[in-house]
């Protein structure tokens, strides 16, 4: 069986780019892929009204639908509620469009990077904790042979030529190499608005570092993208799709 996924990040409903949003929920709707998996940012400043445009444009793409938080997604200007429920309008959407996902042969495994608090200036930044790590490495080890391994998160976890900014992810290292070790084969992220496909070798193997690229307005140095991965027979194919203008 083949699994078809559309992995899209850094929406930033607030700042969206609604031809590149246009096109993407029409190659949704005509391509019908297995389901949609987004490594955060749904929104610019993590507002209500921005909650709820993304989640009436994530239910109308008509497809399951897996998401994770990105640092946009938690309050930036309403310290209270960062501080003691960063992640309510966040789950409030979660709750909304995540149900069960039938993957056969795949294995989709959610690692937050996101942080209320930080001892360092840029909260930006991404930050894996180890009680998320332990979940994610305890899910990990309930994979059946032959099964494809992805996690997903917002951040990229190690900085590199790959990485066209900074994630400066703390623990993103030790993360990376713990879950290479129990049999993580790629790990999918955001953040820094452009794409990359990285065969990364760690403890004697090789894990996939694919970022997907932004469909806001907010661009770096690539046009609006998404990527689209094609799993079929274990064997784990990356396409990126780039919006042109018309």
């Amino acid at each position: 069986m083949t699994i078809r996924l559309f992995h899209v990040s850094d929406l930033h409903f607030g700042r969206a780019d609604g031809e590149a949003l246009n096109w993407f929920e029409g190659l949704v709707h005509a391509e019908r892929p297995t389901a949609v998996v987004c490594t955060g940012d749904l929104t610019m400043r993590a507002r209500s009204a921005e909650y709820q445009a993304a989640r009436v444009w994530l239910e109308r793409l008509g497809v399951p639908v897996t998401i994770e938080p990105g640092n946009h997604d938690i309050p930036y200007h309403n310290p209270l509620m960062r501080l003691l429920s960063p992640y309510r309008r966040y789950r409030a959407v979660e709750r909304a469009l995540e149900r069960p996902i039938d993957l056969p042969g795949v294995m989709l495994v959610p690692l937050k990077t996101t942080a209320r608090f930080q001892w360092r200036t840029n909260w930006a930044y991404g930050r894996v904790s180890q009680s998320g790590l332990r979940t994610a490495l305890a899910q990990l080890k309930t994979r059946t042979p032959g099964t494809v391994a992805i996690v997903a998160c917002h951040h990229p976890l190690i900085d590199g030529a790959h990485v066209h900014g900074e994630a400066k992810t703390a623990g993103g290292k030790a993360a990376l190499d713990a879950l290479a070790a129990a049999g993580a084969d790629a790990v999918l992220s955001g953040h820094v608005h452009d794409p990359f496909d990285v065969a990364h070798p760690v403890g004697g193997r090789t894990v996939r570092l694919i970022g997907a690229g932004t469909l806001s307005e907010r661009l770096r140095t690539s046009r609006p993208s998404f990527n689209e991965l094609i799993v079929k027979d274990g064997v784990l194919e990356v396409k990126p799709r780039i919006f042109e203008l018309a």
